[in-house]
């Protein structure tokens, strides 16, 4: 179905500001159409003289007269002669129309939809004579309502031009609603908003009270009052019950001046709503707060290996502990950045300027000087990917430097590359150093760093890994300057993020 705004630009003249008014009436109508329980059209009227439909809305408090949408149809005759004489004569008419395929009596009430003091459309409330509700108390207080609103639309002062929070998310017309007369006193209150106050305390009749008088939180009614405009607050009231509300003023112009003389709060009770946001939230500390003991945990462990190591004397046993003890820092600044992130993924730049702090400490020195840097970010990925992802980068960097630039080499540069795309990860090192040797296979390498690298990448994260001699497309890409004929090496892995 084509948008309001691409079908008012095909069909009519109407500028930016006039588009952005009938956008904020079509964001605010699902609210009229359950007070008057009818179906609501917007028609324009377009360069060639006829009247299209480039919104509709159906009720939610009652049955719909259309099966079908009519957006982007044309008004039939029946209709013409209405919505002409209320857009010409900018008032309110009420009148009887054919609609096709509809054999039962058919009403149409035209309202113009006025802006800077000229209408510049027309809105229908259109609706079968013998199908509508009986009406009852709720009904005929919904239609003085809805009678309110569209003497408002008619004289320009509603939409409001000001936007009071997210109104797809306030209460509708079926969660509760209390009418209010100029005095801010109660004159309508719906048996749902009725129940609300009985939850919270309030058992006294409302009629003919100010808010303040029942003891109820009276903030979104007295702002709407005081700034004629529309108010949403949430707020808790009596023992563990929060409310969202949202007051609507009705608004009259007299000699060019606002006056309210009148509103309507729509309220909804979301304790059940907050009670979960509140559960999930601890949750997610709790979480956190595991992270951040085991990221303890391992630092521990790993001052224990260092310890320990010191007690060594065996130049392989040494080497041994301290590769033991970066795979455990690796893993320990995972968690680190887990307890520090709420949800499910983590940033993984986050993690991998850290290990390359760890390996700029750990692996180069005043014989080996070894330059680090990163390339992109990685975006975000979740966290059961981000720790057997670490260690590979982690081994990695250690292959990296040493077998491309050995003790009394004059060292070099490592890049790494990140790009996160497709919901793939895909993360390069490239190194300017001495390269693989003639007939290298990754498959083949007996190393426990590639084996572990390999393993982790076919097996825990699901992904493919390249290792290959580095060219000058690649040197480029990364911004290394290597002269004719030097070595290097390039290591590709593409990861799998799953599903978003």
């Amino acid at each position: 179905m084509a948008k309001l705004t691409e079908l008012v630009r095909d069909h009519t003249q109407l500028d930016r500001e006039q588009v952005a008014h009938l956008s904020r009436l079509v964001s605010e109508w699902g609210m009229l159409a359950d007070f008057c329980f009818s179906d609501l059209l917007l028609y324009v009227p377009t360069s060639s003289g006829r009247w299209a439909v480039v919104a509709q809305v159906r009720p939610a408090t009652g049955q719909t007269m259309y099966q079908t949408d009519w957006v982007g149809s044309w008004a039939n005759d029946s209709e013409v002669d209405l919505i002409e004489r209320a857009y010409r004569d900018a008032k309110i008419l009420e009148g009887e129309i054919v609609v096709e395929g509809l054999a039962d009596e058919t009403r149409m009430v035209a309202i113009p939809v006025v802006h800077s003091g000229r209408p510049i459309a027309v809105l229908t409330r259109e609706w079968i004579e013998k199908a509508g509700r009986r009406p009852g108390e709720l009904e005929r207080a919904y239609d003085s309502i809805f009678q309110s609103f569209i003497r408002m639309i008619a004289m320009g002062t509603f939409p409001f031009t000001q936007r009071a929070g997210d109104s797809s998310a306030a209460p509708r017309v079926g969660d509760g609603v209390m009418w209010f007369d100029v005095d801010g006193e109660v004159q309508y209150v719906s048996p749902n908003a009725n129940s609300a106050l009985h939850r919270v305390g309030i058992q006294a009749s409302a009629i003919g009270m100010r808010l303040a008088e029942l003891g109820f939180h009276d903030g979104p009614v007295r702002q709407a009052f005081e700034r004629k405009v529309p108010v949403i607050e949430e707020f808790e009231q009596g023992d563990g019950v929060t409310l969202l509300c949202r007051c609507v003023p009705f608004v009259e112009l007299t000699n060019g001046d606002e006056h309210v003389i009148g509103a309507v709060l729509l309220m909804r009770d979301v304790s059940e709503l907050r009670k979960r946001d509140r559960l999930l939230l601890s949750k997610d500390a709790t979480i956190r707060e595991i992270h951040h003991r085991v990221k303890n945990n391992l630092q521990t462990i790993s001052s224990l290996l260092r310890l320990q190591a010191r007690r060594l004397t065996h130049p392989e046993a040494i080497s041994a502990v301290g590769d033991s003890v970066r795979r455990i820092r690796t893993i320990a600044l995972v968690h680190e950045a887990l307890s520090r992130e709420p949800g499910d993924d983590v940033t993984f730049i986050e993690i991998v300027r850290p290990l390359l702090r760890l390996a700029e400490e750990g692996l180069q020195s005043v014989d080996r000087p070894v330059r680090f840097t990163v390339h992109g970010d990685g975006g975000r990925i979740p966290a059961a990917i981000a720790t057997p992802l670490s260690v590979v980068l982690t081994e990695l960097l250690q292959n990296a430097v040493d077998h491309g630039f050995p003790e009394g080499s004059a060292g070099g540069s490592v890049v790494v590359q990140l790009e996160n795309a497709d919901r793939q990860l895909r993360l390069s090192v490239v190194d300017d150093g001495r390269g693989v040797e003639s007939g290298f296979r990754l498959e083949d390498a007996t190393g426990l760093g590639l084996s572990i690298v390999r393993t982790l990448v076919t097996t825990e994260l699901d992904g493919t890994i390249e290792m290959r001699p580095l060219s000058e497309a690649d040197a480029r890409s990364v911004g290394l300057e290597t002269p004719a004929g030097a070595r290097g090496t390039v290591v590709d892995l593409i990861v799998p993020l799953g599903e978003e």
